[in-house]
């Protein structure tokens, strides 16, 4: 009786903890995914590849420019994130009076560039 009981108290415990486990959030980045995103805002941030802040407001950038709108919230404004790839890409394709360079079109930027900026604004 006395084993059936450990048994049973054993195995609440343990479900208890892998309850408890399923509701953390899974936010937490990788390793190589939080490197390719320091990379993203280090290409985002640089004023002779990426420059986004010749236009943009991003947190932590110096000197925005205010021609287009602040990168914030960007998984809500854009919760497809090949959009918001194919908005750097090719700004033009969905507007064609855009003032941000067509950065893959024209190909100021590499496609390997484009993703790690991608992943960095995503992530803002």
């Amino acid at each position: 009786m006395r084993k059936s009981a450990f048994k049973t108290i054993t195995a609440i415990s343990i479900a208890s903890i892998l309850t408890g486990l399923t509701m953390i959030p899974v936010s937490v980045a990788s390793a190589s995914e939080a490197s390719v995103i320091a990379e993203g805002k280090k290409l985002a941030f640089n004023r002779k590849k990426g420059n986004c802040l010749a236009c943009h407001a991003i947190a932590g950038g110096k000197l925005p420019g205010n021609i287009g709108p602040a990168l914030i919230a960007m998984k809500d404004r854009y919760p497809d994130k090949s959009r918001l790839r194919a908005q750097i890409w090719d700004s033009t394709a969905n507007n064609p009076n855009s003032m941000m360079p067509p950065f893959g079109r024209h190909k100021i930027l590499s496609n390997s560039d484009i993703d790690k900026i991608t992943a960095y604004i995503y992530s803002l």
